[in-house]
């Protein structure tokens, strides 16, 4: 495989071409090519992903992982003389503003108005107060010298809940265009998948690409599904497109490995250094579909790589979600469009919906699978199918 990868992938400009180009931002406009960040449709692009932050438009907040998380910026109220404190996350909730005062209740979680909740009481002992709601950020200026700077104010009425941990701003018609204007500055929220844990207080925030450091790096994270020998938040990558193979992981090992320390960028027509990399002593350990014939270490893996982004989150498609702590259990259910056929029918791939669905028989309708809406095209690895049906026949064992 070390032999396989130094043939395919010899340069950085043959991994860029070869491997990210063809999993991450193969058509235009889509995936990670001008639409999602990290934009990596170019080697300038990927390597601008050395050292860069992992929380940048984060799209879906649940998909955040803690170990992206910054330092948030600060709140404080205008002319008042309480201290700054950290913002968790904000959030602009649209609708139309009851007057609280006169009804007498106080505004809740999901009421209309600009919520900002913060990581430590507000020190405000009151439930309503009008004036300025101010977000400073540390800056580091031209001189190198830091600063703390007030970068935006919103004036408006705030009504102060949880002890002062969560205020939630009056947004009148007129003040839409102003919080529209205050969530495109971009607010640094320091507990942006709002789990309570502020990221950047438990460790060093991860880069999307960590030179010298391939187990640290988020983008090589996502494609694992781990990281640091944790589970990383959100969808394992890539979610239209076959997943990479061993030696096109060793190539990214081997080259992130050799980055430059001090972060610059390297010469992506260089060679990538096989014979140093620590990573060449062990390919089979950067398998990312695991072996064997078994639910646990081999399947699953390929059906959540291959199929979890139509399969999985908060709205899978035909409710079968391989991506679920009970996606096994499920697969012994019967089709939803051949009820008929069970999903899996233990020791019978001919009479498995699944089964015949990978394979595009002729007896099933509708698109081959995994289906990719970008090519109109589907199909899994020879070796892949192989194992799987190798499961089916012999029993869908589990193996736990």
């Amino acid at each position: 495989m070390v032999l396989e990868a130094i043939e395919l992938y010899r340069t950085g400009n043959d991994l860029h071409k070869k491997v990210i180009t063809r999993t991450c931002s193969p058509n235009g406009g889509v995936c990670h090519n001008q639409s999602e960040y990290p934009d990596l449709r170019t080697p300038a692009n990927f390597l601008a992903t050395i050292n860069a932050p992992c929380n940048v438009q984060p799209g879906d907040w649940t998909s955040v992982d803690d170990r992206c998380e910054q330092a948030g910026d600060r709140f404080m109220m205008a002319d008042r003389d309480a201290p700054e404190v950290e913002i968790g996350h904000v959030e602009y909730i649209p609708g139309d503003i009851q007057d609280y005062r006169e009804a007498g209740i106080l505004p809740e979680v999901g009421s209309p108005g600009f919520h900002v909740f913060l990581r430590e009481p507000l020190a405000i002992d009151r439930e309503e107060i009008w004036g300025g709601g101010r977000f400073v950020r540390t800056f580091i200026n031209d001189q190198g010298i830091i600063e703390d700077l007030p970068y935006a104010t919103f004036t408006t009425r705030w009504w102060i809940l949880d002890e002062g941990r969560h205020l939630v701003g009056e947004v009148r018609n007129y003040q839409i265009d102003r919080i529209n204007e205050l969530n495109a500055v971009g607010i640094v929220q320091g507990d942006l998948n709002r789990n309570g844990i502020y990221g950047a207080r438990q460790e060093r925030p991860v880069s999307l690409l960590t030179p010298g450091s391939p187990e640290r790096s988020y983008l090589i994270g996502r494609m694992r599904g781990t990281m640091m020998g944790q589970p990383v938040a959100g969808s394992r990558m890539p979610l239209a497109n076959q997943p990479l193979t061993i030696p096109e992981m060793l190539a990214l090992f081997c080259f992130v490995e050799g980055l430059p320390a001090d972060g610059a960028w390297p010469d992506m027509s260089a060679a990538i250094d096989y014979a140093s990399c620590s990573y060449s002593d062990d390919p089979e350990n950067l398998n990312l579909l695991g072996e064997g014939v078994t639910w646990k270490g081999r399947v699953s893996k390929v059906l959540q790589a291959n199929c979890g982004g139509c399969h999985g989150g908060n709205n899978p498609a035909e409710d079968l979600d391989l991506r679920s702590e009970d996606a096994y259990e499920h697969l012994f259910n019967a089709s939803v469009q051949r009820p008929g056929l069970k999903l899996i029918e233990p020791g019978n791939p001919e009479q498995s919906y699944l089964w015949l669905k990978l394979i595009n028989d002729e007896s099933i309708e509708g698109y081959p699978m995994p289906y990719n809406p970008l090519t109109g095209e589907g199909s899994l690895r020879e070796g892949e199918l192989g194992d799987i049906q190798t499961w089916i026949t012999n029993g869908a064992i589990r193996d736990e």
